[in-house]
């Protein structure tokens, strides 16, 4: 049984602009730091180690935001979804942190160009649609939000850490 006194403060949701940009880029930008700060520090063997019947594990999630980020703002291409929620072996928690983290800073560069929300998200991969500016930040505040939970669950079955 993890110990339950493990808990870290709870960070409530930002306040930000008024603007829809500022919205949804402040509420991403908070599950970014939070889902971040769930796998940070997590113990081995246990971040990355499948803690319900689908194998799911702590590690395997922040890895796959971090593809998922890669082709939503930066156009990578990712030719096979369920190998992104398993870290390789070699990296440690730190190496998927930083990873995942780089990877936000420099989609928030391309962010940081985009005035018009209904604009296609600037990519590099040729022959493929891509979606608006909104609709991307949109998904990633959804996709990162229902990983963040998962994450949630995980880490206090792992070692009692809670809170955001």
């Amino acid at each position: 049984m993890p110990n339950t006194e493990r808990r870290r403060r709870d960070t409530p949701p930002p306040r930000t602009g008024s603007g829809e940009a500022e919205v949804l880029r402040g509420f991403l930008g908070y599950l970014r730091a939070s889902v971040a700060a769930k796998v940070e520090g997590a113990p081995e063997p246990e971040v990355r180690t499948g803690a319900v019947p689908s194998g799911t594990n702590l590690l395997g999630l922040l890895n796959h935001l971090t593809f998922v980020e890669g082709s939503t703002f930066l156009g990578d291409d990712v030719t096979d979804w369920q190998a992104t929620f398993h870290a390789a072996p070699e990296d440690s928690v730190a190496d998927v942190v930083a990873r995942y983290r780089e990877t936000v800073e420099r989609a928030n560069d391309v962010l940081d160009g985009c005035t018009d929300l209904g604009a296609p998200v600037p990519r590099s991969r040729p022959n493929r649609p891509a979606p608006s500016v909104r609709w991307a930040l949109t998904h990633m505040i959804e996709e990162t939000g229902r990983h963040a939970g998962h994450a949630d669950i995980l880490r206090e079955l792992i070692d009692g850490t809670t809170g955001r």
